[in-house]
């Protein structure tokens, strides 16, 4: 049967999926409206927030995220140093605005972190905290945790430190708009400054060995004036790497002062085990570009390109040596295992407090180890109950994701039953199961466009072409399945 091309917006089926996300939310049991105590406590906290005595306003700060976000945890700025560089990195205050033990605390403890549902965000903090006082938005005076740091010409750390103050961003950027900008040479000199450190900084993770999966990422987008919803999966843009190392660069200066400090909580994640990497060397062999292993896999994984079939089939595969990532809490005692492999080096969740609920704790720490000053109890007390808070709330987060694609990419191709499609193999077939059901092998298959990803029955192997014909799509039931022609 011909190929007649799917509409890459879904607007028909908006009925069928306004119920299934309703469905969803209520089967995952995802938090509800915020609740009137925690909300008169957090409007209480704004009229009543005072801003920090030093004063950095003078500083032209700057946010970068997508063109759509109100909740800006991240302000920057960097001028040249020397030969070196120096970088401001302002964290929005939002210990500030949560009290202790109250209402507040108790509800963004049960939330975990932001949850972005299709149909609308299930935000950690009220938005009169999230979207207005506590939001580092444009031309607005806001209470901030300050990183200073001093780098050398490397882009290596020489000196860091993180103090409160009031800072003013003076532009919300978009990371499409900054990278036009950037590519047509008419960048200012900050964010020229960006590409420059953030080039180096990229140099720096690959030399200690860290290693990112660049695949292209499924998102869910809703189309503006009712249109419904569409994905778009595609790589992250250049400039999306470099803010992020700047991230990440806090982030492992916030777990070098928690671990001199001895006490702190670090995001871990431990080695590949040896069996993940005779697996992980397999495949590429079988799919046509093998790793030695001579190179680390993370500088392996940085040569290859998404858009070519076998070398996408490489970049899911990769998946399993990214397993076993948590939370190490620590108060004493320095743990044993402090590294987070994917990153190389230690590393703790710091940058976002508006969106998860780890990076609180860890930034009222390092300012009071940065400054001689003495940890809260409440910070400490809390220690021991974060990691299973951030891994219910992890896993509730990566369900959510993934039922919400499976729900739009079944409305994508809802009406399109019995047509053929040409596609990628992604996952190879594994064997019949043996209990007498009678399933036969099967894999999984990415559609071309839309990026729709789903099981497919037959004989294939990983990173082929294939063509497919589409046996059931069921929004309700979050189902697709192909069979081989």
């Amino acid at each position: 049967m011909p190929h007649h091309g799917i509409a890459p917006n879904v607007s028909e089926q908006s009925y069928q999926l306004a119920e299934a996300f309703a469905a969803l939310r209520t089967e995952l049991e995802l938090p509800g409206a915020y609740p009137q105590e925690a909300l008169k406590e957090a409007e209480a906290a704004v009229s009543a927030h005072a801003l920090p005595d030093r004063d950095l306003r003078d500083v032209p700060f700057i946010t970068i995220d997508p063109a759509t976000s109100t909740d800006l945890d991240q302000a920057l700025f960097i001028e040249r140093a020397g030969e070196g560089y120096k970088v401001l990195y302002a964290i929005s205050d939002v210990p500030s605005f949560v009290a202790p033990g109250g209402a507040l605390d108790s509800e963004t403890r049960h939330r975990g972190q932001t949850f972005y549902a299709p149909d609308g965000r299930i935000p950690l903090h009220p938005e009169v905290i999230s979207e207005n006082a506590g939001s580092l938005l444009a031309e607005q005076d806001c209470a901030a945790f300050v990183w200073d740091f001093d780098l050398d010409a490397a882009a290596e750390v020489t000196a860091v430190s993180v103090r409160r103050a009031t800072v003013r961003s003076r532009a919300k950027l978009s990371y499409k708009g900054v990278q036009a900008e950037i590519d047509a040479g008419t960048a200012s000199p900050v964010l020229q400054l960006l590409k420059e450190v953030g080039l180096k900084r990229v140099e720096l993770e690959r030399r200690r060995g860290g290693a990112s999966l660049n695949m292209p990422e499924q998102e869910i987008v809703p189309v503006p004036d009712g249109g419904g919803f569409r994905i778009v999966a595609a790589p992250s843009l250049p400039v999306e790497d470099w803010n992020a190392q700047i991230s990440l660069m806090t982030g492992m200066a916030a777990a070098q002062l928690m671990l001199d400090g001895k006490v702190g909580i670090l995001r871990t994640m431990p080695e590949p085990d040896e069996r993940s990497l005779r697996h992980f060397k397999r495949q590429t062999a079988a799919l046509g570009r093998p790793w030695d292993g001579e190179m680390s896999y993370g500088e392996y994984l940085r040569t290859l390109d998404a858009t070519d079939p076998k070398q996408l089939a490489i970049l899911h595969a990769a998946g399993m040596l990214f397993r076993g990532a948590g939370y190490t809490p620590f108060d004493g005692t320095v743990p044993d295992n402090v590294v987070q492999s994917a990153i190389g080096a230690p590393y703790a969740h710091t940058t976002a407090p508006l969106r998860r609920l780890i990076d609180r704790f860890v930034l009222v720490i390092c300012e009071a180890l940065s400054n001689g000053g003495s940890i809260p109890s409440w910070v400490r007390d809390a220690l021991p109950s974060l990691p299973a808070i951030m891994a219910a709330s992890d896993q509730l987060a990566g369900k959510m994701e993934r039922m919400a694609l499976d729900t739009v990419e079944a409305a994508l191709v809802v009406n399109h039953i019995g047509e053929e499609f040409d596609a990628v193999v992604i996952s190879g077939s594994k064997p019949p199961n043996g209990n007498g059901n009678g399933n036969g092998p099967f894999g999984v298959v990415q559609i071309a466009e839309p990026a729709v990803t789903a099981r497919c029955d037959g004989e294939m192997e990983s990173g082929t072409k294939v063509r497919v014909k589409l046996l059931k799509a069921d929004i309700a039931a979050r189902e697709i399945r192909f069979a081989l022609l």
